[in-house]
């Protein structure tokens, strides 16, 4: 039984993250909806596009660029990470992180996954196979590598002199940001099925707040790797063991002494940082990670709806409905406008004050699946084919 579930959850994880319905019954299936018709009130100019290795093809690997300076960090899943300029978006360095196999056989592919994260003179990027790399951002040179307690397919944090890893089976580690040592391992737990996708910690005062694929929320004192609090946002319901999923798979929010979580089939819910205690919750659920600024929350649920929700009791504000289904990234704000792309490859621009469409383009067919990256004055995405594209409005 167990090894059903285990390989139900990569089946599930597509068909839950695609849009599309793998049962037989004509009422269970999802129809895209078709794309909006805009009448565009600008077009965003296309700084540069470049290709960094083949991507991720058809795999759930949310490969997103990161940023420091003057240089972008971007990486395949094979095994290729790229710095480029991030005015021209020429190469400054490359390195392969794959596995050499010999002088006649094609490398093993490194299976990077989970986006990469800049701090300080180091670019981190975790891998489907339990590894951690920490490269120089002067050259790519890898500084060190540590194995972790299992798959590393969200995005690495660093705080307070520490990366903060949480892996697919329910572990969130403590390595040090000098040597890459393991200084502690919490295990908050993981049921037999699951979403493919992890949540990534938010740090505040010391403590790292993270999701489960439990229903929880769970915050941990980094100096110590001591678990403070843990609170239930996702409730499992339903008939069937699908029906239960609630997994917490998306990034909190803190603001102001208040974390922001939003669980799959469960709650966006507001919780005391320092107690856990529930603040308010509203029934909304997604696996994409979300946005509080100025007051409200802008996120995308799982069936595709943009949101924007006050954080003063998750009132909504505003809802648009047109991209059902389309399988969308998460939402990035972007000079005053919220910016989503789809599975199409098609960048929505929506207005932020009622959600009306200002502009669209179509950029890349492959489509987009990671969360779109603002770089001072350049709205970065990468696209599955591994091009990444900078724009400028």
């Amino acid at each position: 039984m167990q090894l059903r579930k285990t390989l139900l959850v990569g089946w599930v994880s597509v068909a839950l993250l695609s849009g599309c319905s793998w049962f037989n019954s004509e009422e269970d299936v999802v129809t895209m909806s078709p794309l909006p018709k805009v009448e565009n009130q600008f077009t965003p100019t296309t700084v540069w596009s470049t290709s960094v290795g083949d991507g991720i093809g058809e795999y759930y690997s949310n490969l997103r660029p990161a940023w420091q300076d003057s240089k972008v960090f971007a990486a395949d899943r094979f095994g290729i990470v790229k710095a480029l300029d991030a005015d021209s978006g020429k190469e400054i360095w490359k390195i392969d992180l794959s596995e050499k196999t010999g002088v006649l056989s094609r490398n093993k592919p490194a299976l990077l996954s989970g986006g990469l994260t800049v701090s300080g003179s180091h670019v981190y990027v975790g891998s489907e196979k339990a590894q951690i790399f920490a490269l120089s951002t002067e050259d790519g040179t890898v500084a060190w590598q540590t194995k972790v307690a299992g798959e590393a397919i969200s995005r690495p944090v660093v705080s307070d002199g520490l990366v903060l890893v949480h892996t697919t089976n329910g572990m969130l580690q403590g390595l040090n940001e000098s040597d890459g040592a393991i200084r502690w391992t919490v295990n908050l737990e993981t049921p037999a099925l699951t979403l493919r996708g992890e949540s990534a910690p938010a740090t505040a005062f010391g403590a790292a707040v993270v999701g489960g694929d439990n229903g929880r929320v769970s915050a941990v004192l980094m100096k110590e790797g001591q678990l403070i609090w843990q609170q239930r946002i996702s409730q499992p319901s339903g008939a069937t063991e699908i029906d239960r999923l609630n997994d917490v798979d998306t990034t909190p929010v803190i603001v102001e002494g208040v974390v922001y979580a939003l669980g799959y089939n469960g709650n966006l819910t507001a919780l005391d940082l320092r107690s856990g205690q529930v603040v308010w919750k509203r029934e909304v659920g997604s696996v994409n990670d979300f946005i509080v600024d100025g007051g409200h929350i802008y996120l995308v649920d799982q069936n595709d709806r943009v949101m924007s929700m006050s954080t003063e009791g998750g009132v909504s504000l505003w809802r648009q409905s047109d991209l059902l289904h389309r399988n969308l990234t998460p939402p990035v704000l972007y000079n005053g406008y919220l910016v989503v792309g789809d599975s199409e490859g098609y960048l929505h621009w929506l207005n932020t004050d009622d959600g009306r469409f200002v502009s669209q383009q179509k950029v890349d067919s492959s489509g987009f699946l990671s969360t779109p990256v603002v770089a001072s004055d350049k709205l970065l995405i990468q696209a599955r084919n591994g091009k990444v594209y900078a724009f400028t409005r």
